[in-house]
């Protein structure tokens, strides 16, 4: 272990238990790694990205890719496991895909897919249209299940978000845009006056 000083303050370094895990690659997928640039191309898609000083990429002869830490810091820690994630990640998605699934939950509230847009009933006056990046696919099933598929992780999240950031949950009758595998504390609300 080694110890970083600050101002008579002592800091710990220790290995990230995420980060040290190995990255296996499918035989489906290849990876071109130039310095600090990865790039992963898979049946599903092409994805790249370029690492920080402080992580650098080894790839053994088994084809395993690990994320080591270059300097001993508490931001390479913070960054260790972190880019550990986020190649695993690139590795999966270009493999085998991610989805992200969300529930309209409340009276009249339905979503459709137009073309590329997803149209979005939501109890305003007008329907909230949004445009469907061209790296998703988003499915509705029965109206009121979005399902959003695709290859980059970051991008689903991202749309999903978006998605459910024109109408979260509301804390007392649960109404909104809901993740699938979410779970919304509700309120008690007010009671009568009591005789």
């Amino acid at each position: 272990m080694t110890h970083v000083g600050f101002l008579s303050k002592t800091i710990e370094c220790k290995e990230s238990r995420i980060g040290k895990q190995p990255i296996t690659v499918p035989s489906n997928v290849t990876i071109t790694l130039n310095g600090q640039d990865l790039k992963v191309k898979g049946p599903l898609g092409e994805l790249s990205r370029t690492y920080p000083r402080e992580v650098r990429l080894e790839r053994d002869e088994n084809g395993v890719i690990r994320v080591k830490k270059a300097l001993e810091s508490r931001r390479a820690n913070q960054m260790h496991g972190l880019f550990r994630t986020l190649t695993d990640n690139m590795v999966v998605g270009v493999s085998k895909g991610f989805e992200k699934r969300l529930q309209l939950v409340g009276v009249g509230y339905r979503a459709t897919v137009e073309g590329k847009d997803l149209v979005l009933s939501l109890g305003f006056s007008h329907p909230v249209r949004m445009a469907i990046p061209n790296d998703l696919k988003v499915k509705v099933e029965e109206n009121t299940r979005i399902i959003i598929s695709g290859y980059d992780k970051c991008n689903i999240g991202q749309f999903a978000a978006s998605i459910r950031k024109w109408r979260p949950p509301e804390p007392y009758k649960g109404k909104g845009v809901r993740y699938a595998n979410e779970v919304i504390r509700l309120k008690e609300g007010k009671a009568g006056k009591k005789k």
